[in-house]
């Protein structure tokens, strides 16, 4: 995606007249700017569908097509990392031809055209958000893989699926956006088939994460804003949540401490990177310059610098996350629905 692009598809399905308003609601739901944790879970939607319609522009152009982190190996690119952290997703699913797989939480469907070229199952994206839904059809009939990747519009805490319906699910930093933990994951399992698994990559708070300490607190807090998360919930959280919506935990492993290079590192701006040029002090600096211009001459909306900004805060707040060692987003959960 082209800063031209950016200009243009920044609000997603928001009107150009409606998204400094955008902004401006969006910013409440959280601490900062006067929200709380409640008023982020009982709103959930709508705070998660401004939060995309306003950010998915800025994570294509910067990030790529796969909205997501990656354990990953000396020597390996970023692009190289995050197509094997999905095919590492694939083969623990034992993905094949003729699976029918949910995605919970797609995006615009990077990983789920990723696994499905990988693996030849036929996959069905979930997602609430009619901008990343319509970005998503665009880009699979662009590389072919329409056929077998579709899309879903609906919620994950009500999935529109009869049970036992899919042979495999699996949702990558997503699950995350759920205002209950236990729900979601309970309306997962219905809709998998006796027996079969989940896998899932999930944003956590490690065990050193203290909710009395100011600086681990504001951390969080500017994590949660930049990502359109109603909280963060914990390690042990979230494997107690699993089990207590019905699943056999096989795995849960924090990718992260055995990745060479740093999942944060693209988002460190005192590195720098040729391949992930935008990501890089540089690069933010002149981007966010741009979509100031761009924004003064009304050839992007209003509000666009803002979204820029709180974006900014989220990579800030990741990488003071991850240097204190309090967050990840390398979570890998692999569990199976029981037969009975």
């Amino acid at each position: 995606m082209s800063l031209g692009d950016l200009a243009v598809q920044v609000g997603g399905s928001i009107a150009r007249s409606n998204v400094l308003n955008s902004v401006d609601e969006y910013e409440k739901y959280h601490t900062s700017y006067g929200g709380d944790e409640e008023k982020r879970k009982s709103n959930y939607t709508d705070m998660v569908n401004k939060y995309y319609d306003l950010a998915t522009s800025f994570y294509e152009y910067g990030w790529g097509e796969s909205f997501h982190f990656a354990h990953r190996l000396n020597g390996e690119s970023l692009k190289e990392s995050i197509k094997r952290h999905e095919h590492f997703l694939a083969l623990n699913l034992g993905l094949k031809p003729d699976m029918k797989v949910l995605d919970v939480g797609c995006g615009i469907g990077g990983p789920l055209r990723e696994i499905a070229a990988f693996s030849g199952a036929q996959i069905t994206g979930l997602n609430n958000n009619s901008y990343q839904i319509s970005r998503g059809e665009v880009l699979n009939k662009k590389v072919g893989l329409d056929k077998i990747c579709n899309f879903m519009k609906a919620d994950f805490m009500n999935i529109p699926a009869a049970d036992n319906t899919y042979d495999a699910v699996y949702a990558i930093e997503a699950t995350c956006h759920a205002p209950d933990a236990v729900g979601c994951y309970a309306e997962i399992l219905r809709v998998l088939k006796p027996g079969q698994q989940f896998a899932a990559y999930e944003w956590a708070l490690t065990d050193k994460y203290d909710p009395e300490n100011a600086v681990h607190k504001d951390c969080k807090s500017k994590i949660e804003i930049g990502n359109g998360l109603p909280d963060i919930r914990t390690e042990a959280q979230i494997v107690e949540s699993l089990k207590a919506a019905g699943f056999e935990v096989l795995r849960s492993e924090d990718l992260d401490k055995t990745s060479q290079v740093s999942w944060y590192e693209p988002l460190d701006t005192s590195r720098w990177s040729l391949s992930s040029f935008r990501l890089t002090k540089v690069g933010r600096f002149l981007t966010r310059n741009l979509v100031r211009g761009l924004e003064t001459l009304k050839l992007a909306p209003e509000g666009s610098v803002r979204v820029s900004n709180f974006l900014e805060t989220a990579a800030d707040g990741l990488v003071d996350g991850a240097r204190q060692g309090i967050f990840t987003p390398l979570l890998f959960l692999l569990a199976r629905k029981p037969l009975q």
